[in-house]
C-alpha cells in the first residue's frame, strides 16, 4: 500500500488460496478487480481504496467466506452492488464510498450479521429509495449514505441498538423524520440538504450522547425543542445542533446555551421574531453574524538543548527522546468531534494494543477530513531512554502492519500512510517487511521483475515527498511527450504550454509546463502540491503527478479525451450541419451543469481549506470519454479564508486579478476583493452560455444583459439555443431565472454553490441523464496504442484563432 504502483491488479493473485491480507490502497491501479480474487477463500481484509479502478464489483466476491474487510472507496468503480455480497456472514466492514455505483441499495445486505460500517456516501443510486429493513441490521454502528441521489422517506431505525452514527445528508429524502428513539450510543445525526418536513421529534432530546444534530436546508417547521441540551450533563462533551434554512418559528424551552453548546439557527422565521427576548440577546450567535469559538492551549516545550526531539505527552511534560513517527488514519470513525475525552479513550486504545504506558503516545496533530476520515500523527517515545532498540521497532511496526490491535467499533478500520524510520532507525528498514508487500513480490517474481521492483519500493518510500501524487522526473516526462515536441502540444494557457503526454505503462496525461513567469520558490510549488493532491472528487480534474526537476515546475493531470464545454458550443458556428461534430442536448447540458456546480461546491465548502477557483469558464469545465463534466484549471488559485463553524461566509481576498473578462465578478472592479460568490457570478455566465450557446461577448452585446432582457419580456425562450433539441420551456426557464440569480450584482443576492446545486438537481430530477456514451464518446473511450496511425481531428482546429485557455482540449471526432 502507498507505493505508487501501477497497472492493473494482477490476476494471478486469485491463485494464492492461503493469502489473508491484500492491501493495495493507496496506489495507481488502473482496470477492472479480477474476478479470480474471490477464489482467496482465507483472505481477511481487502483494500483497493484510493486507486483507479474500474469496472464493477464481481460478483464472485460473494464466496470470499473468510473476509471481514471490503475497503474499495475513493475509486472510480461502477455498476450494482452485487447481492452476492450478503452471503459474506463474516463481513464487518463494507466501505463503498467515492464511487459511481448505481441501481438500489440491496435490501439483502441486512442479512449480513456481523455488519457495523455500511459507508456508501457520493454513489449515483439515483431514485432508490431506503429499504424499511436496513433498520433491522443486528450490529449496524455507522450508516453513512450521503449523496447518493436517494429519494422517499426514513425508515425506523430505532430497533438498530448500536447505531452511533447516521448520515443520510445531500439526497431528496422527504417525509418527516420518524419519532421513535433511536440508540441511546448515537453520536451523529446528519440528515440535512434534504426535502424533510415536520418537526423536530421529541425522542432527540433523550440522546445523552450526542455530539452533532445537522437538520439544516430542510422544510422543518415547529418549536426549537431546547431540552435537547438542557438538564444534561456535557462534560468532556460538544454538541453542534444546525438547524440552519428551515422554517422554525418558535422555541420551548431557553434557547441559552452552554458554552460547549453551537446552536445555528440563520434561515428561520424566529430570528425575525420579536416575542423571544432570548433570540434578539443571541441573536448574533445563535442567528449566524458571529461564531462561536473554542481554542485549545498548550504550553509548549521549552527549547532545551536535546540531540533529538523534545516532544510534548501532556501539558507540561516533554521528553527529550527519538520518536516514533506515524502518519494515521481513522476511515470511518463513529464520532463527530475528537474532544478530550474521546482523544483519552484513543490514547488508552492504541498504547494497551501495542503494550505501552499512556504516556509514551503523543497525538502531534489531526486533521479532521470532511467529517469522514481523522487523520493523526502520532508519536510514540521510548520508557527511560532516548531511544527505542531495533527489536521493539520491529514489534511496533508489525503490530500497525498486522491489523492486530483491539477490536474496536467506536474507532473503526483504520489505515497506516506512513511509518518512515529515519534518523537513529534507518539500519531498521531492511529488517521490516510488509505483508503486502510479501504478497506483490511473490507475483513480481511469477514475472521476472522482483530486483526492480524492490528497489523501487523502498525508494520510494523513504523519498516521498508529497503523498496522493507521483513525483516524476524531468526526463520521464521528456521521454512521454517526444522532448516536449510541437507534435504533442495540444494548448496554451496563463500557466504555459500544455502536451499531451503517454506514460510507460499507456496513461495518457496533460503536463502544464510552467513558463519562466509563472515558476514559483520551490517552497510555494511544492506547497501548492500538497494543497491540490488533498483535492478528491468525480467533478474535478485529478493532480496525478508533479516535476520540479533542474529548475522545471510542471503539472501533470488525467487526460481528459472530449475537451471543453466552450468548444462543444462553438464547433458547429463553424461548420456545415452536415460535416458537425455530436451537439449537447438540453438534457446534456443540465447535467454537465450539475457536475460542474457540484465540483465548484467541494471547492467552496469540503476542501481543506477551501479554495477559489477565480477563473471559471466554460473552458475550465472538462468533458471525460462519457462526457461527464469535471472542473480544471484550479490548480493555480488561491486559498479562501476557511468557513466558520456555521458555515458564514469567509472575509474576502484580496489578489491580483486571474479571471477571464466576460466572467468577473463586477464587484471586483470596485472592491479589489474575490469571494465564493465571484466564483458564483462566474458560474452564472457558464449557465447562460449552457443556455444560449453564446459567447460571454457576442455581436458586441453581453450575454447576461441580452438573456436578462429576454426573460423580464417573457421570451428567454427565444435566445435558447436551437441546437439543443428538445427540451421543456419550464426548464429553460427555471435555468435562466438561476444563471441571472447567481449573476446578480450584489454578491450578498447570490446563492450559495449548495443551493445552486439544490436547485441544478430539481432541474435535472426530471430530465432523465442522456445516454453519453455515444459512438463518438465509445470511440474515445477505447484506449488504443499510441502508435495507433487512428487520428482523431481535434475541432479546435475548426476554431480560428483559438488559443486553448484550459489547456485541456484533445479530440472528438466529427460525424
Amino acid at each position: 500500500m502507498w507505493n505508487n504502483l501501477t497497472g492493473h491488479v494482477p490476476l494471478e493473485i486469485g491463485k494464492i488460496t492461503s493469502l489473508r491480507l491484500l492491501l493495495l490502497n493507496g496506489n495507481k491501479f488502473t482496470g477492472s478487480l479480477p474476478p479470480e480474487l474471490g477464489n482467496l477463500q482465507n483472505l481477511n481484509r481487502l483494500q483497493v481504496d484510493e486507486n483507479s479502478i474500474t469496472g464493477s464489483v464481481p460478483s464472485s466476491f460473494g464466496n470470499l467466506r473468510s473476509i471481514k474487510h471490503l475497503h474499495f472507496n475513493n475509486n472510480t468503480i461502477t455498476g450494482e452492488i452485487p447481492v452476492e455480497l450478503s452471503k459474506l456472514t463474516n463481513l464487518a466492514h463494507l466501505i463503498l464510498d467515492n464511487n459511481n455505483l448505481t441501481g438500489t441499495l440491496p435490501l439483502e445486505l441486512v442479512q449480513l450479521p456481523s455488519l457495523t460500517i455500511l459507508q456508501l456516501d457520493n454513489n449515483n443510486f439515483d431514485g432508490s429509495e431506503i429499504p424499511e429493513a436496513y433498520g433491522t441490521f443486528p450490529r449496524l454502528v455507522k450508516l453513512s449514505l450521503r449523496n447518493c441521489g436517494l429519494q422517499g422517506s426514513i425508515p425506523d431505525l430505532s430497533m438498530i441498538q448500536n447505531l452511533s452514527y447516521l448520515d443520510l445528508s445531500w439526497n431528496k429524502l422527504t417525509g418527516t423524520i420518524p419519532e421513535s428513539k433511536l440508540s441511546d450510543k448515537m453520536t451523529t445525526i446528519e440528515l440535512s440538504n434534504n426535502d424533510l418536513t415536520g418537526s423536530i421529534p421529541p425522542s432527540f432530546s433523550e440522546l445523552g450522547s450526542l455530539q452533532l444534530l445537522s437538520l439544516e436546508n430542510n422544510s422543518l417547521s415547529g418549536s426549537v425543542p431546547a431540552e435537547i441540551w438542557q438538564n444534561k450533563s456535557f462534560e468532556n462533551k460538544k454538541l453542534q445542533v444546525d438547524l440552519r434554512n428551515n422554517n422554525f418559528s418558535d422555541a420551548t424551552g431557553n434557547l441559552r446555551t452552554p458554552d460547549n453548546v453551537t446552536l445555528y439557527l440563520r434561515g428561520n422565521p424566529i430570528c425575525k421574531s420579536t416575542s423571544i427576548p432570548i433570540v434578539k440577546q443571541f441573536f448574533q450567535y445563535i442567528c449566524g453574524e458571529k461564531i462561536q469559538t473554542t481554542t485549545d492551549s498548550n504550553t509548549p516545550c521549552s527549547n532545551v538543548s536535546c540531540p533529538f526531539e523534545n516532544v510534548q505527552v501532556s501539558p507540561g511534560i516533554c521528553f527529550c527522546t527519538a520518536p516514533l513517527s506515524i502518519d494515521y488514519r481513522l476511515k470511518s470513525p463513529s464520532f463527530y468531534f475528537f474532544t478530550p475525552y474521546i482523544k483519552h479513550q484513543f490514547i488508552q486504545y492504541i498504547t494497551s494494543s501495542l503494550e505501552l504506558e499512556t504516556h509514551q503516545l503523543a497525538i502531534d496533530r489531526f486533521v479532521d477530513e470532511n467529517k469522514v476520515r481523522l487523520r493523526m500523527y502520532l508519536k510514540l517515545v521510548p520508557k527511560g531512554k532516548m531511544k527505542f532498540n531495533k527489536d521493539e521497532v520491529i514489534r511496533i511496526r508489525n503490530r500497525f502492519m498486522s491489523w492486530s490491535f483491539n477490536k474496536t467499533d467506536f474507532f473503526g478500520p483504520y489505515e497506516l500512510l506512513d511509518f518512515p524510520l529515519k534518523g537513529p532507525y534507518g539500519s531498521v528498514i531492511a529488517a521490516t517487511v510488509l505483508s503486502v508487500s510479501a504478497t506483490l513480490l511473490y507475483v513480481r517474481k511469477r514475472r521476472e521483475k522482483t530486483h526492480t521492483f524492490t528497489k523501487k519500493r523502498v525508494f520510494r518510500e523513504i523519498s516521498r515527498e508529497i503523498e496522493g501524487v507521483k513525483k516524476f522526473s524531468f526526463v520521464e516526462l521528456s521521454d512521454a511527450t517526444n522532448g516536449f515536441d510541437s507534435s504533442t502540444l495540444i494548448g496554451r494557457g496563463s500557466y504555459g504550454k500544455v502536451y499531451k503526454g503517454i506514460l510507460p505503462n499507456k496513461t495518457e496525461v496533460a503536463i502544464k509546463r510552467g513558463e519562466e513567469t509563472s515558476l514559483q520558490s520551490e517552497k510555494e510549488f511544492l506547497n501548492e502540491i500538497d494543497l491540490l493532491s488533498r483535492l478528491h472528487h468525480r467533478n474535478l480534474v485529478s493532480l496525478l503527478g508533479y516535476s520540479s526537476d533542474i529548475g522545471e515546475q510542471m503539472l501533470v493531470y488525467e487526460y481528459m479525451p472530449n475537451g471543453n464545454v466552450r468548444d462543444w458550443l462553438s464547433v458547429v458556428l463553424h461548420y456545415d450541419a452536415a460535416n458537425a461534430m455530436d451537439t449537447l442536448s438540453f438534457s446534456m447540458r443540465s447535467h454537465v451543469a450539475l457536475g460542474s456546480a457540484k465540483g465548484i461546491l467541494y471547492l467552496h465548502t469540503e476542501a481543506n481549506p477551501p479554495v477559489i477557483h477565480r477563473d471559471i469558464k466554460t473552458s475550465n469545465i472538462l468533458l471525460d470519454c462519457q462526457l461527464h463534466a469535471k472542473v480544471a484549471d484550479f490548480g493555480l488559485s488561491r486559498l479562501a479564508p476557511a468557513f466558520g463553524e456555521g458555515d458564514v461566509e469567509p472575509a474576502h481576498v484580496s489578489t491580483v486579478v486571474r479571471g477571464t473578462p466576460g466572467y468577473l465578478d463586477p464587484e471586483y472592479f470596485m472592491t479589489q476583493q474575490l469571494t465564493v460568490k465571484s466564483d458564483v457570478y462566474s458560474f452564472g455566465v457558464v449557465l447562460l452560455e449552457l443556455l444560449t450557446g453564446m459567447h460571454p461577448f457576442f455581436e458586441g452585446t453581453h450575454i447576461i444583459r441580452e438573456a436578462r432582457m429576454a426573460y423580464e419580456c417573457g421570451t428567454v425562450l427565444s435566445v435558447a439555443d436551437s441546437r439543443m433539441g428538445q427540451y421543456s420551456p419550464d426548464k429553460v426557464k427555471k435555468l435562466a431565472e438561476l444563471a441571472l440569480w447567481c449573476c446578480e450584482d450584489r454578491p450578498e443576492t447570490r446563492p450559495p454553490m449548495s443551493k445552486v446545486v439544490k436547485e441544478l438537481e430539481g432541474i435535472c430530477q426530471s430530465v432523465l441523464e442522456p445516454d453519453m456514451f455515444s459512438e463518438t464518446t465509445k470511440l474515445l473511450c477505447t484506449k488504443t496504442s499510441p502508435s495507433s496511425s487512428t487520428s482523431v481531428p481535434s475541432p479546435l482546429s475548426l476554431l480560428p484563432g483559438s488559443d486553448l485557455d484550459s489547456g485541456f482540449f484533445h479530440t472528438v471526432k466529427p460525424r
